[in-house]
């Protein structure tokens, strides 16, 4: 049973969800560039250090999601039911996923991170980490065994699913085309 979070955890999750949104809020108005951490500190009423506590840096105001998503990844390999095939668990999460991201008002933000190189880089080096996590929770199940370069290499691909599914005309369509190819690569890494 989950043992619901205290007072204390609530507080602090609703001061780093404030701290988000008013740091979002400002950069779709104002530019991200042209916004900084004192700024979004002030305007979300909290001291730069509190703003530090829950966020490494500015980029990471944008992607406040970023450590939820690597762990529903994670999630969807160590939680399913026992016997549960791997891939369709990761096609669903992924669809989830892909949903959040290319729901209503997500386009101005996706705008803003493809128009700022700091946040490209940002979320490069965070789908390359969400990608060794997966990779590992994967190599870590106790199904048929692949080698870590398959492991590996098939983590990449779900999180490129993730990143080419967003930016389709279609995107739940262009999940299922993409795992069509990751499931037959992923048949073809436990027959060698």
């Amino acid at each position: 049973m989950t043992v619901p979070p205290g007072r204390r955890e609530r507080k602090k999750a609703a001061t780093r969800q404030k701290i988000a949104d008013t740091a979002l809020r400002l950069f779709l108005e104002r530019g991200y560039d042209a916004v900084g951490i004192r700024e979004v500190a002030a305007e979300a009423d909290v001291a730069v250090t509190t703003l530090f506590s829950h966020f490494a840096s500015k980029e990471a105001l944008v992607f406040e999601q970023d450590e939820d998503f690597e762990q529903r990844l994670t999630r969807a390999v160590t939680g399913r039911a026992p016997r549960e095939p791997l891939m369709p668990a990761l096609r669903r999460e992924i669809h989830v996923l892909v949903g959040h991201c290319t729901g209503e008002g997500a386009d101005p933000v996706w705008r803003m991170i493809d128009g700022s190189p700091a946040l490209r880089e940002y979320e490069e080096s965070m789908r390359l980490r969400h990608a060794e996590s997966l990779a590992t929770a994967i190599a870590a199940d106790p199904g048929p065994a692949r080698t870590p370069t398959a492991c590996r290499t098939i983590a990449r691909f779900v999180i490129d699913a993730y990143a080419l599914a967003r930016g389709a005309a279609d995107p739940q369509a262009a999940v299922d085309e993409i795992f069509e190819m990751i499931e037959a690569a992923w048949a073809a890494s436990g027959t060698a």
